[in-house]
This record gives C-alpha cells, sequence and structure tokens, in this order.
C-alpha cells in the first residue's frame, strides 16, 4: 500500500518520539533535559547499564552511540515492536487518532504531481527575486530598506517582487514549458471569467516564499505596494502543495532555532517575523493570515513545551490571543501550554524592536504571562461584581471555560487557580481593620501577632487532621474501584476531589480517564499505576474493614459509604478553610459574622461526623430526672388505654 507523503508527514507532526519511546525505557533524570527535548536512557536494542542511548525530541530522531542503532518513531516500533513498516503506521497512526488512509492506486500519480508544482514554485520563486532588482522594483526596494531590512536579509529571505501586470509570472512560466494546468495547480496564476488566459495571482507586491518543514516551497505571501488595494497581505490559494491551516511560516529554521534552546515565538505577520529572526530571536513563526489552528498549535507543541505567542497590542490583536484560549484549552496535557506576551499598545514586534531595540522586545518576552491570566483578564475585565448575581455569573462562565479541559489533572490546577484570583478580586475591596487582640494594655501600642512555632505547626492535632483526610481519600477511591457503578452518582464531586497523598492522587486521575471505559475498572487502574499501588491501597486496615469492600459490588452499600465520607471529608476542608479566612480576616474584621461563620462550619463538621446515626428524637424528662422519648411514651400511653378499654367490654379506639 502506497501512502500519501502527506500523511506521513502529518503522522511524524503529531507524535512524539519522546514518548513513543518512553514507554520502552527509563529515562535518565541526570543526563536528560525534558524542556530541551534532550532525552537519555539505556539503550533498549542492546544490554547495558550506562545512558547512551539519545533522543532529540524536537528533531524526532535517536542515535545509540554504542550499538548505533539509529531512526525516527516509525523505525523504533518497527525495531522493538518487531512489525512490518505498514504494520508500524497502523500503531503509531491510532495512537495519533489518525485514521490509516484507504489504499489508493494513483497515490504515486499525485506525489509526483506535487513534486511537479515544487518545482514551478522554485521558478517562481527565482523570477520574483530577480524581479525586485530591475526598476520595476524600486519603490519595493525602498520600502524594504525603510523597514529597517538590508540587502543580505533581503537574500537570506529570498524576498522578491511581483509586477503590476496581469501576466508577467505567467509568461515567463510559459516559456519555460510551465503548463497552464500546472501554474493553476500551484495557485500562481488565476482562471479568467471572461474567457481568456489566466492571469497573474499576485500583481504589485513585495513577495515572500512559504516553505514546509523540509523546506521546500509551497505557497508565497505577498504585500500590496498600492495603499489603496483591499488586501494588504494575500496568501496563495489552497493548493496540492499548501494548507494554510496546517502551516507555517519560517517553520524548519525556527524548528531548528527552538531546539538549541531558544522561547519558540508566534507572531502576527512576516514582517515580524523577519524582524523577530533578525534581532536575534530565530525561533519565530508567524500562522498564515488565519487564527491559530489546531494543527498548529501541534505544529508549535512538538517544537517547545510552551510557546510564548506575541500578538499586536492592539484590540485585534488582543482579539485574536482571546481567540487562542478557546481554541488550546482542550488540548492541554500537562508540560504542554501557552504564555502570551502582550505588545504595547499600538505597537507590534517589528515596531517594538526598530523603536526600543532587541533589549525592549526581550523584556517583554521575559514578561509573558500564562494562559490562565489572561483568561481570567477576558472573563473579568471591565466588568463590576458588586452583587451575588454577577458574581455568580462570574463563576458560571469560568466553570464552562473549565469544562473545556479534558485532564483532570490540568482541570484542578486551572480551578485552583482561579480560586486564587477570585480571592484577591473579591477581597481586594475589603478595608482593613485592626482586630483588638492585637493591641497591648488598652494605652494603643501595636504589639504584632506572634508567629506559630514550629512545635505547633508540627502538632498531633494538625498531623491527625492531615492524615484522617487522607485516610477517608483512600476509602473514597477504594470503593469507587471495588463497585465503579456507585461513580456516577457522585461524578461532580469525584472530579473535585482533592488528594493531599500524591498515591492517592494519582489513583483519582485513573479513575477519571478510565471510569466509563470498557475495560474493568481495577484492572485497568491497575496496568497504568502498577499491581503494587493497588495493592498497597487495599491493604489498608481502614479500607479493608469498610464494609463497601468488604461487600464490593453492592451499590446501595457502596453509596451509603461514599456519601458519607465524601459529606465529613468536605466537611473537616471547609472547616479548615473558614478557620484559614478567618485567620485573615481577623487581620481586618473581626465581628459577630465571623463567629457566626465559624460556629456554622464547626456544627457541618459535627453533623457530618454523625452521618445516619445522629439521633433526631425528641425526649421528655420525668420526675425522677430521667429523659424518655416522646414517642415511647406515646405508644406506651396506647397500649395501656387499650388494655383499660378491654377491661370494661368495650372496643379498642382506633
Amino acid at each position: 500500500m502506497s501512502l500519501p507523503p502527506t500523511f506521513l508527514d502529518d503522522l511524524r507532526s503529531r507524535l512524539s518520539l519522546g514518548q513513543v519511546v518512553g514507554r520502552k525505557v527509563i529515562w535518565d533524570a541526570r543526563k536528560s533535559n525534558t524542556g530541551k527535548g534532550d532525552l537519555w536512557a539505556p539503550c533498549p536494542f542492546h544490554q547495558e547499564k550506562t545512558a547512551s542511548f539519545h533522543v532529540d525530541d524536537r528533531k524526532g530522531y535517536y542515535y545509540c552511540f554504542g550499538c548505533h542503532a539509529k531512526g525516527d518513531a516509525i523505525t523504533f516500533v518497527r525495531d522493538t515492536e518487531n512489525v512490518s513498516f505498514m504494520e508500524a503506521i497502523e500503531i503509531l497512526a491510532r495512537e495519533a487518532g489518525m485514521p490509516m488512509p484507504e489504499r489508493d492506486p494513483k497515490a504515486q500519480e499525485r506525489a509526483d504531481h506535487r513534486t511537479e508544482l515544487g518545482n514551478v514554485m522554485e521558478m517562481a520563486v527565482g523570477f520574483y527575486r530577480l524581479q525586485l532588482k530591475t526598476a520595476a522594483g524600486a519603490a519595493a526596494r525602498a520600502y524594504l530598506a525603510k523597514r529597517g531590512l538590508s540587502q543580505e536579509a533581503i537574500d537570506r529571505w529570498e524576498i522578491g517582487f511581483a509586477p503590476a501586470g496581469w501576466e508577467a509570472l505567467r509568461e515567463h512560466l510559459n516559456g519555460k514549458g510551465v503548463t497552464p494546468e500546472q501554474m493553476l495547480g500551484a495557485g500562481l496564476v488565476k482562471p479568467s471569467d471572461k474567457g481568456r488566459a489566466p492571469y497573474d495571482t499576485f500583481r504589485n507586491r513585495i513577495m515572500f516564499p512559504i516553505r514546509d518543514v523540509r523546506g521546500r516551497a509551497i505557497a508565497f505571501g505577498g504585500r500590496a505596494m498600492d495603499p489603496s488595494d483591499n488586501a494588504k497581505y494575500l496568501n496563495s490559494p489552497e493548493t496540492a502543495l499548501f494548507d494554510k491551516g496546517r502551516s507555517l511560516f519560517n517553520h524548519a529554521p525556527a524548528r531548528e532555532a527552538a531546539g538549541k534552546g531558544q522561547p519558540l515565538i508566534v507572531t502576527e505577520g512576516y514582517m515580524d517575523v523577519i524582524a523577530m529572526s533578525e534581532a536575534g530571536f530565530g525561533a519565530s513563526v508567524a500562522p498564515l493570515g488565519t487564527a491559530i489552528t489546531e494543527d498548529q498549535l501541534r505544529l508549535m507543541w512538538r517544537m517547545a513545551d510552551e510557546p510564548v505567542i506575541a500578538l499586536d497590542g492592539d484590540t485585534a490583536g488582543l482579539r485574536a490571543a482571546m481567540r487562542v484560549i478557546d481554541t488550546a484549552l482542550p488540548m492541554l496535557e500537562a508540560g504542554k501550554s501557552l504564555r502570551f506576551a502582550i505588545m504595547p499598545e499600538g505597537n507590534d514586534p517589528d515596531d517594538l524592536i526598530r523603536k526600543s531595540g532587541p533589549d525592549a522586545m526581550r523584556k517583554v518576552i521575559d514578561g509573558a504571562i500564562p494562559m490562565v491570566l489572561l483568561l481570567w483578564r477576558r472573563e473579568t475585565e471591565g466588568r463590576v461584581f458588586d452583587s451575588p448575581e454577577r458574581r455568580a455569573a462570574l463563576d458560571k462562565s469560568l466553570r464552562e471555560k473549565l469544562k473545556l479541559i479534558r485532564d483532570p489533572s490540568i482541570r484542578g490546577h486551572y480551578g485552583e487557580a482561579i480560586k486564587d484570583l477570585r480571592w484577591d478580586l473579591f477581597r481586594a475591596g475589603r478595608k482593613p481593620a485592626v482586630p483588638r487582640s492585637n493591641w497591648s494594655g488598652g494605652k494603643g501600642r501595636w504589639q504584632p501577632k506572634p508567629a506559630a512555632l514550629a512545635s505547633t505547626k508540627a502538632s498531633m492535632l494538625v498531623n491527625d487532621a492531615a492524615a484522617e483526610n487522607r485516610l477517608r481519600e483512600a476509602v473514597i477511591l477504594a470503593t469507587v474501584i471495588a463497585t465503579p457503578e456507585v461513580f456516577d452518582l457522585f461524578e461532580p464531586e469525584m472530579e473535585r476531589l482533592e488528594c493531599l497523598d500524591p498515591d492517592n492522587a494519582a489513583l483519582r486521575d485513573a479513575i477519571l480517564r478510565h471510569v466509563h471505559g470498557p475495560a474493568p475498572l481495577k484492572e485497568v487502574v491497575q496496568s497504568e499505576i502498577g499491581a503494587s499501588a493497588l495493592e498497597k491501597l487495599f491493604s489498608q486496615s481502614h479500607v479493608a474493614i469498610c464494609p463497601a469492600i468488604r461487600r464490593a459490588g453492592q451499590l446501595d452499600v457502596a453509596r451509603l459509604c461514599l456519601a458519607e465520607e465524601l459529606a465529613k471529608l468536605n466537611a473537616r476542608r471547609g472547616h479548615a478553610r473558614e478557620l484559614a479566612e478567618a485567620v485573615e480576616d481577623m487581620d481586618r474584621v473581626a465581628d459577630e459574622g465571623l463567629t457566626w461563620r465559624l460556629g456554622q462550619a464547626a456544627a457541618a463538621v459535627a453533623k457530618a461526623g454523625r452521618g445516619d446515626t445522629e439521633d433526631r428524637a425528641e425526649y421528655e424528662t420525668g420526675a425522677n430526672g430521667a429523659r424518655m422519648s416522646k414517642d415511647e411514651l406515646t405508644n406506651f400511653e396506647r397500649l395501656l388505654d387499650g388494655i383499660a378499654f378491654e377491661k370494661n367490654g368495650r372496643k379498642r379506639p382506633h
């Protein structure tokens, strides 16, 4: 079966070689630099103890300095799984979520066609570069000089000029034997709707070649020289060579620079990328006139874990940055995110570098903010939250955004960050008050509160509370694993479950990922976290004696157990949060409301502790001081009345 070259390119761009190899090896933590994709491990192909097997995750190649094994992800799967080339492709395609292409006998024919179009594009690159040096390109040369580009930079970026005529390129290519069909297929000419010969797509424009990751010319971007032109920038139409939603300007050089440790910077246009690269920011790319797509994000994350989105500091640039958030949230993975560098208002990267130099640009890049802060800014900027309803609307909007994050661990961390930001926002307007307890002797002398002693922080009271919470976490997780059907009844609570113990957190994440899968939950969790971790969970005495574990599979028992444990855990953690807030509030305002809040939290803990065993009966006190249940007393009186009626020969009252 012949595969389209585009399929293999796409497969390689979507996969991380580090993840593929990581299933077979254990990385050497001392020698590896995961941030730069520089990974080392003992070689899986021969027996050794030293880490001589090297993976360059950014370039997608591996090499062993011991046995000299080398290749890419496809080669690695073939050699380690002992499968054929096509079987390796199928394995990797499943992992990348890509359907295998249908068998196509014309695949080779299309590949040859793409090669022909690539040759035509190279002819066009040469033609445009030559035109820039002619008299017709004088205005374009002056414009580039005004933008600070030297002749060396113009040659380095292969910048050219499309003459103002309607057929200059067409006639040039025709003279070299290029057919009209090939010109149309490359997007260099357009068909006439008046029955005439095709005419040039680009006219009176400065031309920027767009190359793919292999360095092949696939399209052009043209900057209009006429200020009245409707389109300031114009890209090639989509062709067999060019898919603008899956391409990046300056892709190949940026990948190489990012592999050497430079931050990957995403700008808005061609001139921004050129200005950034010439100023020393070689790992700069740009989307091609569209909002950043999912495929482009995947290409960026193959080059760097945290690309920096450096968009213009105007309204349109900020709006584009906000759109990126919605695209990226569902795709976030551990270690893969975005940062945002907002340019000074009215400036793009090219403007900033020309006005203030590379150091000013570097300062903006170094000050890039994480995506969660830009999300918060979008949802809160320019709004007033002076009522419960407005605050509730903010909470609802943020919850909807957090639901887009598929990874439960990342969703949890985003939730914690949002809680902190919300606290700062809603507490910012409160006036500080001095609590009486910090004044000494009524003489107005301020006495700072003493810091907590180390012995107090390590007291049994604190440790016991944390230990109890960990025990309850373990019971909750074990109950769900033993009776997975109960999960659906408590899904929101399980998603919000915070685990202090790292082992419990790993179990929780595994449950959230696989609870709705086709395989038995216990088996899947065991295969993911290891049999020893699961055995450790169920061997704990408080778990082993839990009714939900001893009677595994009984939904009612599991439901009651889970409800009680979640209620107790949440009540105690809520009480702890109230205490923490109270400590802070006592520095500002100590009133009856604070006392009431603490009392309510304590009552909630007490109520949760009693659970379903709480005695709700009403009592009366007898003459001898003993308490008697009202219900039992009433039933006893009815019994006596019935006996009296029967002695008198009358019917017993109903």
